[in-house]
């Protein structure tokens, strides 16, 4: 009888290069993925059934660049009953409320969606922007975005970062905000001292079904009751 009893949607989740150190995330009960145009078409519904219980989209970077897929997932993973929220990755080079005003013109303030993600890493890849700011002035620039998204979505947003660039600018700072934390070599509290976070990043390599090759998986840092009630005090926001 035993046999014939399926196995947990998260049995389907897996790990292209695994880390030893992260092992715990991947048994954490709320499992979720960030999405870019570099996924390609995501079979959101496949996505849903593997048991991913949440999904943040990347929408748009500084002041002028679209992620050509955001509007084909942001509104994939909610025909497929995903909660899902959008995210801008900051450009150090361009002006605070150029990339404040790009997000409000191209992401819905759909009432199911998610609080925003504001992602901080420094562009050091970057052809045009490659070079470190102030602490002082990118705190300034952050704050800036991080109060024109709570304007345009009623939500406090979320702050995603990494271990390059918290120590500069992030650390002891703007602790009103949930964190949502990169850290795929190690458990957070070993990356980011003292800092409380809401959501983890513990892999780059994630297999999901219904996405074609590596995927950025993370968990909440909670259980499923918990996670409802978040899901709950988003619709009341509304």
């Amino acid at each position: 009888m035993s046999a014939l009893i399926a196995a947990p949607a998260i049995a389907r989740l897996g790990d292209n290069d695994p880390h030893r150190a992260v092992s715990r995330a991947h048994q954490m009960p709320v499992q979720g993925i960030d999405v870019s145009q570099w996924q390609g078409d995501i079979d959101w519904n496949q996505v849903r059934q593997a048991g991913i219980d949440f999904a943040y989209i990347k929408a748009t970077e500084g002041g002028d660049h679209l992620d050509p897929k955001f509007l084909q997932n942001w509104y994939g993973a909610k025909r497929a009953g995903i909660p899902r929220g959008a995210y801008h990755f900051v450009y150090w080079c361009r002006p605070a409320h150029e990339q404040a005003l790009w997000f409000m013109l191209n992401v819905p303030n759909d009432p199911d969606a998610l609080p925003p993600v504001l992602d901080l890493e420094w562009n050091g890849h970057s052809k045009t922007c490659p070079h470190k700011i102030s602490k002082q002035k990118a705190l300034e620039k952050i704050r800036i975005i991080l109060r024109a998204m709570e304007v345009h979505t009623g939500m406090r947003p979320v702050i995603y970062t990494d271990p390059g660039f918290y120590p500069d600018v992030l650390h002891g700072e703007l602790d009103v905000y949930p964190f949502w934390v990169r850290s795929t070599a190690a458990e957070p509290h070993k990356i980011y001292p003292g800092r409380k976070w809401s959501f983890w990043q513990f892999t780059t390599t994630g297999s999901v079904p219904g996405i074609r090759g590596n995927v950025d998986r993370n968990a909440f840092n909670g259980n499923k009751a918990a996670w409802g009630r978040v899901l709950q005090s988003i619709q009341a926001a509304k």
